[in-house]
């Protein structure tokens, strides 16, 4: 684990740039590659309705219902790769996830904007464990007030952990990359909080 950062702004992260081995960042990249239903969901914009600039998928407990950007995840079974993941996750966190998000950036045209994860069913400072399999993509944390900027580059078999205030107080990004021609998965592991 490394701490990035010695200024007085910085975003609660844990950082693990190799918690995986190449070989079986590798091997678990081409296995979900196939037994996750990726899909392309549509987002509202000012323009009209937009497809996401990447693939995801919805995978957890039954009850582990996720809304953001106005699409409600209904959650798909957990597969063997991504159960796989989610118990190394939690031993290295101490928190037991009920659900991920997965991002498959087919290159680097594929992105995601700036944005936090606070909606109410994350509770107000959720653990959310991100792991990266595939090419390396820059990631940004941006503060909420001062406009401070962090960069990371999240490595083939990484881990970053984000917690305490940093969905109140940051927003992050996975910004386009054009010379980028391969292909990365990112899951986001979670704890929803169903909505009553």
């Amino acid at each position: 684990m490394f701490d990035l950062f010695d200024d007085i702004a910085k975003p609660d992260i844990d950082w693990y740039p190799a918690w995986l081995t190449p070989e079986r960042a590798t091997a678990l990249q081409a296995l979900l590659v196939d037994e996750v239903a990726w899909k392309q969901d549509s987002m509202r914009t000012p323009g009209g309705m937009m497809p996401f600039p990447r693939l995801t998928a919805w995978q957890g407990e039954p009850d582990a219902v996720y809304v953001y950007s106005g699409i409600r995840n209904e959650p798909e079974s957990w597969t063997k790769a991504v159960g796989e993941l989610k118990a190394a996750a939690e031993a290295t966190c101490g928190v037991r996830f009920n659900s991920v998000l997965l991002n498959r950036y087919r290159t680097g045209a594929d992105s995601m904007g700036w944005h936090s994860d606070k909606e109410p069913e994350l509770g107000r400072e959720p653990v959310i464990a991100s792991v990266s399999l595939g090419v390396a993509r820059t990631f940004q944390l941006q503060h909420v007030k001062t406009r401070v900027v962090h960069t990371l580059e999240l490595t083939h078999g990484s881990l970053l952990v984000m917690r305490g205030r940093t969905q109140l107080d940051w927003r992050h990004r996975v910004p386009k990359a054009p010379k980028i021609e391969g292909e990365r998965i990112n899951l986001t592991f979670r704890v929803i909080t169903p909505r009553s």
